[in-house]
């Protein structure tokens, strides 16, 4: 099968994703192989490659997978064969640690990333474990799909974990790939919310991307809304904004950082973090690290009952480099995603 190899790790100039031929996958007990349609390409796979983040080489990356189920092995009974359905970050945990039994298997210490830890969906087909599998709702197409499974289901844990409550208003910082999914999500959970974005001047598709999904209010960072925060999302890889949310929030609010990482270009931005402005008057900030199963299985349905509409740039199997490199410039308009079959 086709499949695009990560071997090393360097810099996207050198285009490290290789097109190989490969073997076809054969699932284990407990597995399913699925025939990959699309594959969400996603931030983490720059840090992968880029080497900030540890895992498995060779490896073939993707965590955002949709395609159909066309080989089961042993002792499977979640799935049948010819059934749609994706795979996210979650690849597998150990199962028996005070986190995982307790539903928080993304905090787990044997966390298995899919495309990191294991070979992912930048592929015609890939295995996994039926857990870490789940149905997708018919009223996606399988591009649209793709980008639920990761931008959308940790931005929807961002969400949950803002504590939000309908009327309250809400600030996203950054307007890429997550984000514009999550005000959609949260336009339908909180009705009365008021959404403010904020993204870097000069990005002007994304202001309007973000004007019309609805959003109440649209400026750049550094910006001073016309009503102060109760909560925010942080889904930028920089420094500035976590310290120009917290100037604007609410006191008692919370700043929930939607990154897997920060990058050292503003790092000196804390230099400017008062302790009375910025975090006094019980301001809270919160981190979200990978995903839950529940996560997913909660998201996926309300994404179809909200009509949520991921807004898609399609790439071909083999520009995955080129894809990446625009996600790494924020170039995209909403998300990227391989079309594989």
């Amino acid at each position: 099968m086709k499949a695009m190899v990560l071997t090393k790790t360097g810099s996207l100039e050198d285009h490290p994703l290789q097109l190989r031929e490969v073997v076809n996958p054969w699932p284990r007990a407990g597995e399913i192989r699925i025939q990959v349609a699309a594959c969400g390409v996603c931030h983490t796979e720059l840090d992968e490659i880029e080497g900030r983040l540890e895992g498995r080489l060779p490896v073939i990356p993707g965590h955002q997978v949709i395609g159909r189920v066309d080989a089961l092995g042993p002792r499977t009974t979640c799935f049948t064969v010819g059934q749609r359905v994706g795979v996210a970050w979650l690849y597998s945990s150990c199962g028996v640690c005070d986190f995982c039994l307790a539903d928080q298997e993304n905090l787990c210490e044997q966390f298995r990333g899919t495309g990191c830890h294991a070979d992912g969906g930048y592929a015609e087909h890939m295995v996994a474990p039926e857990q870490s599998v789940y149905p997708i709702p018919e009223s996606f197409s399988d591009v649209q799909a793709a980008p639920l499974l990761c931008a959308g289901v940790v931005g929807y844990r961002a969400l949950r974990l803002t504590n939000l409550q309908d009327g309250q208003s809400l600030g996203f910082f950054g307007f890429g790939a997550s984000a514009h999914i999550v005000l959609q999500a949260a336009r339908h959970k909180f009705p009365k919310a008021r959404l403010l974005v904020f993204t870097r001047a000069g990005q002007t598709e994304h202001q309007k991307l973000a004007t019309n999904l609805g959003a109440d209010w649209v400026g750049t960072t550094g910006e001073t809304p016309p009503v102060p925060l109760d909560a925010a999302i942080d889904t930028t890889p920089a420094w500035t904004p976590i310290v120009e949310a917290l100037r604007i929030l609410r006191p008692g609010g919370r700043l929930v950082i939607n990154a897997i990482r920060k990058e050292s270009r503003d790092q000196n931005a804390w230099l400017r973090l008062d302790y009375a402005t910025h975090l006094w008057r019980e301001k809270e900030i919160k981190t979200v690290a990978n995903v839950t199963r529940r996560d997913a299985l909660e998201f996926l349905p309300l994404a179809a009952q909200a009509g949520i509409r991921p807004e898609v740039q399609e790439f071909a199997l083999e520009q995955a480099n080129e894809a990446l490199s625009l996600v790494k410039r924020g170039a995209t308009k909403g998300a990227a995603v391989l079309r594989i079959a």
